[in-house]
């Protein structure tokens, strides 16, 4: 039977273009199980065939397929279309939606997510799968062969994501499972269940205490998915003793794996200490973006871009550094007499409502306001909530798990303008706070003690010198300790 609608040249152009990667989840998302041994590019070109042959699929098919991939040169170079045009018309013609949701999973989850994902799963797997996997598709695909999920039937997946802080990836899955007709009455028994589920609800009237509880020293080691007739774990108690401290050490600190550890976002409107904060985030293994003299509009439009760079997506940190006059309320950027950015509209930008690729990750805030008169500024109602979107929304509530302010360190300074006229100015507070930063990475100190460290030097600033004094408010919702490296 002829393939209807679709050139073979088209195809053969399609699965020359991918890498070894993409061919495992082309068939994937074709229904194989079998991703390994026919991922080669004569496999892939037979099972795309017999898709369009079986099922009499015409070259949407391809379109969706490509579109999944997210390659969207293959899109506009051989299929002569582009995302625009046919994202908001395509939508699940022929894919499987649970297949393109765990391809989906695949490709936002970060290595060391899946590394703690795998030791959680070290019991249910055999050994020489454990050793294969390459990414979450590996995961999907032996969970799917062990019958521990289905199209129908992913709170299996969903519990496993919430247990290595993924809520994020952990929501996708609940809308999915609603959508196929809600949630199963009765949940899959999760091995994963050494980390409590509940941690995730403390309540945040207490910020500053940890809420996560420790694994009890007396678990006994099939808790641990450790089990006398496999020799995966048992059989190394060095290897299990170093897991288990590893993991302990991940329930009550931020895990801060990514290269580079984190971005930071820099925007100096006053030109007097924005390259002091780079040099210092730099020596952090931050991925540094300074940005001077910026209107209130551009500074805006700066924050809410920050995300809308694909490799800024998987780090494991956020900072935000900005200087700049302003008044109770608001910044005000270089301008005047003008609307300003409201201060907690800053923060509500990299909420995990507004940002849920940041959900569950420290997200540290730096502001050194210059304050100028109140009656210099109008109304700020310019910018309002709608205007605060960013490009990570996902469209999901997140309250439910993790509350949207969390995981949030705030720490703003202020003090009078007429400093900025003193010559060759530089503010205290920052100072005080990159020394601080420099020791406490030499002795590995907790990012809240160390500012404790510039508290007091802002105290002894402000007792010798009562004419310039500065004011520091600090709140955060940390809910483990975080060790910048």
């Amino acid at each position: 039977m002829a393939l209807v609608n679709v050139n073979v040249n088209m195809i053969d152009e399609i699965t020359a273009a991918l890498s070894t990667g993409e061919r495992r989840t082309v068939l994937y998302l074709c229904g194989s199980l079998d991703i390994d041994s026919s991922s080669s590019v004569a496999g892939v070109k037979e099972m795309i065939k017999s898709q369009l042959i079986e099922v009499q699929m015409d070259h949407l098919f391809l379109v969706e397929l490509v579109l999944a991939l997210k390659r969207f040169d293959i899109l506009k170079k051989v299929l002569r279309t582009n995302k625009e045009e046919v994202e908001g018309i395509l939508g699940h013609r022929h894919l499987s939606r649970f297949r393109v949701l765990m391809s989906d999973l695949s490709e936002e989850m970060a290595t060391e997510d899946l590394k703690s994902m795998t030791f959680l799963l070290s019991g249910t797997f055999p050994r020489d799968k454990i050793d294969q996997i390459k990414n979450f598709l590996d995961v999907a695909v032996e969970l799917e062969k062990l019958d521990k999920v289905s199209p129908e039937r992913v709170d299996f997946i969903e519990q496993c994501l919430r247990n290595i802080d993924r809520i994020d990836l952990a929501k996708k899955v609940s809308m999915y499972q609603r959508s196929v007709g809600g949630a199963s009455q009765t949940q899959t028994a999760v091995p994963c269940h050494i980390i409590q589920q509940q941690r995730f609800r403390a309540p945040l009237s207490n910020p500053t205490t940890n809420s996560l509880p420790l694994l009890h020293k007396q678990r006994s080691s099939h808790q641990f998915g450790v089990h006398s007739h496999h020799d995966s774990f048992a059989s190394s108690p060095v290897v299990l003793a170093e897991s288990r401290q590893n993991l302990q050490s991940s329930l009550n600190e931020y895990l801060l794996h990514s290269d580079p550890r984190g971005i930071c976002i820099i925007i100096d409107c006053v030109g007097s200490d924005g390259e002091m904060l780079e040099h210092t985030f730099k020596s952090l293994h931050f991925k540094v973006v300074l940005h001077k003299w910026l209107g209130v509009d551009d500074m805006l439009s700066v924050l809410r871009g920050i995300f809308r760079q694909r490799e800024n997506h998987n780090v494991s940190a956020f900072v935000c550094c900005i200087i700049s006059r302003g008044t109770d309320t608001d910044l005000l950027a270089t301008e005047s007499n003008l609307f300003g950015l409201r201060l907690d509209s800053v923060r509500r930008l990299f909420n995990a409502e507004a940002c849920p690729m940041l959900a569950g990750k420290p997200k540290l805030f730096f502001i050194q306001r210059y304050s100028v008169p109140e009656l210099q500024t109008c109304s700020t109602t310019a910018h309002r909530d709608t205007d605060l979107e960013t490009d990570g929304r996902d469209g999901m509530s997140r309250g439910e798990v993790v509350p949207t302010d969390a995981d949030v360190l705030w720490s703003h300074c202020w003090t009078d303008e007429f400093q900025l006229a003193q010559g060759d100015h530089h503010s205290v507070y920052l100072q005080a706070l990159t020394g601080a930063l420099q020791r406490g990475q030499r002795r590995k100190s907790n990012i809240v003690d160390i500012h404790t460290e510039v508290n007091g030097v802002i105290y002894d600033h402000n007792r010798r010198n009562p004419a310039e004094r500065y004011n520091i408010d600090l709140k955060h919702t940390l809910r483990k300790n975080l060790y910048l490296p």
